[in-house]
């Protein structure tokens, strides 16, 4: 399986219909959850239907609103499907963390719906999709020998329209082998930290936050203008509401503040897929700690400079693109990776961040903190490889 996103160029009318079907799929979402919220108070045993029993509904709900004849029928399956999943996965978190599934609000600004129909290319730019018709793209030979799994068609806080497709592909050839090894250790400062001594550095988005966040001071001060304060009867004030789409302003805002976060986004993410692919093209097995994002970034000091750096999605497209192109990605825990020295094994305790070099008491070698825990990382990897510890370690 594989993704693919592309662009999409509709004309107004289909604009108009997509405005529709992203509509009929909030409504059929608030109809259907409506009715589960009722059928928990009346009796929390039976708290939610199947998707199925969902789908028997959608026939007399098209009946009584016509309008929903307008988007593609499988599409409002889907959204029972979604549905049923966030019920069960309310009731099967033991942890507290997940709620109940909410409305659905017309004010959310990234607009989409998901389908199981099948998508034909008609020609070089175009692509048939279902209700809409022929709609123009950015690119269509990426979908030769593909088969269409799943489609999502949504609209981003940018304006601009994406068709992602989930698809079936053959399988991708391999890329040949190279006998080499590496660990790596991910950072704030350098993304990754291999223990040969390469240093890849982090994506800097700088530029695009602090025009992101320009925008984003206007783009809270206009909200504050949907009330506005009018006189009435020459002494009587009255508050006047008016909608966020009659704001220009706050349009203009909202639209530039996002454009320059999907550039940092676009950006950082061509820079993981170029670096990653680099880094399978030359090693067979990679070593990485096993890291929890999540609860690292409960450090509020660190928690930007993670999320920026991507070590998440990092590792992910290491672990299809391992898994796809015939490489070995190993996890290894990360417990006193920083700690042990990687030549005599003596663990010298804890050290603050700021701490970069340090020398080991028992050997006296000089070491790198991140090429270090790099190499330590790869010792590990290669252990739980192969069980056969340091004689096989290769760099």
């Amino acid at each position: 399986m594989k993704g693919i996103k592309l662009r999409l160029y509709p004309n107004k009318i289909q604009q108009g219909q997509l405005e529709q079907m992203f509509g009929n799929d909030r409504f059929v979402w608030n109809q259907m959850l409506a009715m589960m919220n009722e059928r928990y108070q009346n009796n929390k045993a039976l708290p939610f239907l199947g998707k199925f029993k969902l789908n028997y509904l959608l026939k007399p709900l098209k009946k009584e609103y016509p309008f929903l004849k307008n988007s593609d029928s499988s599409s409002l399956q889907v959204v029972n499907e979604f549905l049923t999943q966030s019920w069960k996965n309310f009731f099967q978190d033991k942890s507290g963390q997940i709620g109940k599934p909410r409305f659905h609000s017309r004010k959310y600004l990234k607009k989409s719906y998901t389908g199981k129909s099948i998508i034909k290319t008609a020609g070089k730019r175009y692509l048939k999709i279902p209700k809409l018709g022929y709609v123009k793209t950015s690119k269509t030979g990426v979908l030769q020998n593909t088969k269409v799994k799943r489609y999502t068609v949504l609209l981003e806080p940018t304006g601009k329209y994406y068709l992602s497709l989930q698809v079936e592909i053959s399988e991708p050839e391999k890329y040949s082998l190279t006998g080499k090894r590496v660990g790596i250790d991910v950072g704030v400062a350098d993304l990754a930290i291999l223990s040969n001594g390469l240093k890849y550095p982090s994506f800097n988005s700088s530029y695009f936050e602090k025009k992101a966040k320009i925008w984003q001071k206007k783009y809270s001060r206009r909200r504050h203008l949907v009330k506005l304060l009018v006189l009435q009867n020459k002494n009587k004030r009255v508050l006047c509401p008016r909608s966020l789409e009659s704001l220009t302003n706050w349009q203009k805002a909202q639209k530039s503040k996002a454009k320059y976060q999907a550039k940092a986004a676009n950006q950082r993410r061509d820079y993981l897929h170029k670096l990653t692919t680099h880094l399978v093209k030359q090693y067979d097995v990679i070593a990485i700690e096993d890291l929890k994002t999540k609860n690292l970034q409960k450090n509020h000091h660190l928690a930007k400079s993670i999320a920026n750096a991507s070590w998440r999605m990092f590792r992910q497209m290491l672990e299809y693109k391992c898994e796809w192109y015939g490489k070995k990605l190993i996890a290894v825990d990360p417990k006193n990776t920083s700690r042990i020295c990687s030549k005599c094994g003596y663990n010298s305790g804890a050290k603050p961040l700021e701490i970069r070099e340090w020398i080991c008491p028992k050997c006296q070698t000089k070491h790198d903190r991140d090429i270090n825990a790099a190499v330590n990382i790869l010792h590990k990897g290669s252990t739980k490889l192969n069980g056969q510890g340091l004689a096989m370690v290769t760099s």
